[in-house]
């Protein structure tokens, strides 16, 4: 009875390999064999994820945090040459700042600074997991610190957690930053300004609005965006693991109407056909109906504890003569 646990980080509370490893001691206290398998989207924890397979080695960088305070930094290198920068490291919803978290003061610029010091490390790709911004800037910050240091003379491939276009990153994840709707109305009139003083105009393009529009400006000067869920289960070698195995488990923070739009469980799910598929998540949102039906059973489990016991009841429902598994 062979399972791979392949859960995303619980944001601003489990990271994926502690969500992955307590739903395996389950697993495993109840006879079956759990692979834990830690995932990501392009949002918070991909460097974290992608560091054994990919071999990467950290070092430290200056950066700011989205209100202009100075933070600590990091660039992860590859034996390739490939440096990752993780935008929510310092400019995430959860990046720690004494002062007022102002939505529409948040800026990029403390990215740039790290895709910078990625490109002075000798990097020749700097790689930008861009999910789970605390900005709405449109790439703005991140561009201006690149235009100090004289521009970036490598590619760049941002791995994008959603599929929203420009127009409406404001619109879509602004609320979630603190924004209201009359600060929605500034950042998207801001994000239109933006928009057309760029060579290419991100607005309807998808993808372009992950974090808060960064995307869409590294896209603007030929940055390649790429599905951060794709590209991390590609580096895993998911699929490979998933063949072999009888049932796949996925797990995040919430689940909601967002998890099929570019969201590392809709990822799995699409490669996983022809086995059970159990969710562990830490909450149900609205419109998780429109993604419910796609397993085999959801369990809600919010701590470590919870977690492994959604473990012990996933191995029960696949212990071989208890039926066909239903819905947890």
């Amino acid at each position: 009875m062979r399972v791979v646990v392949a859960p995303d980080s619980f944001k601003g509370t489990y990271s994926a390999g502690e969500v992955a490893s307590a739903i395996a001691a389950g697993l495993g206290s109840a006879g079956a064999e759990a692979v834990p398998l830690p995932v990501a989207d392009g949002g918070e924890g991909t460097v974290d994820v992608l560091s054994g397979p990919l071999g990467l080695s950290a070092r430290a960088a200056a950066s700011r945090n989205p209100w202009g305070a100075e933070c600590p930094g990091s660039i992860a290198l590859s034996r390739d040459g490939a440096a990752f920068v993780e935008l929510a490291s310092v400019c995430g919803i959860t990046t720690p700042h004494d002062g007022v978290r102002d939505p529409v003061t948040a800026s990029t610029y403390g990215v740039g600074m790290l895709m910078v010091a990625a490109a002075r490390a000798g990097a020749r790709e700097v790689v930008v997991a861009a999910g789970g911004s605390a900005t709405s800037d449109g790439g703005a910050g991140a561009l201006r610190a690149l235009r100090a240091a004289g521009g970036l003379p490598v590619p760049v491939t941002v791995l994008t957690d959603v599929t929203t276009p420009y127009r409406d990153a404001a619109r879509v994840f602004g609320p979630q930053k603190g924004a209201d709707p009359a600060q929605v109305e500034v950042l998207t009139s801001r994000l239109r300004a933006v928009a057309s003083a760029l060579p290419r105009d991100p607005w309807d393009v998808p993808g372009t609005g992950a974090a808060g529009g960064f995307a869409g400006a590294m896209w603007a000067f030929g940055a390649s965006l790429v599905p951060g869920a794709g590209y991390v289960l590609d580096a895993l070698n998911f699929d490979a693991q998933v063949a072999s195995a009888q049932a796949v488990v996925v797990g995040e923070g919430r689940l909601d109407g967002q998890s099929t739009q570019g969201k590392i469980v809709s990822a799995v799910l699409a490669r996983s056909p022809g086995v059970n598929r159990f969710a562990v998540v830490g909450s149900l949102g609205p419109g998780a109906e429109t993604i419910r039906d796609e397993f085999t059973g959801v369990l809600v489990a919010s701590t470590p504890e919870k977690m492994r016991a959604a473990g012990r009841v996933i191995a029960g429902r696949l212990r071989p003569g208890s039926g066909r598994p239903g819905r947890a």
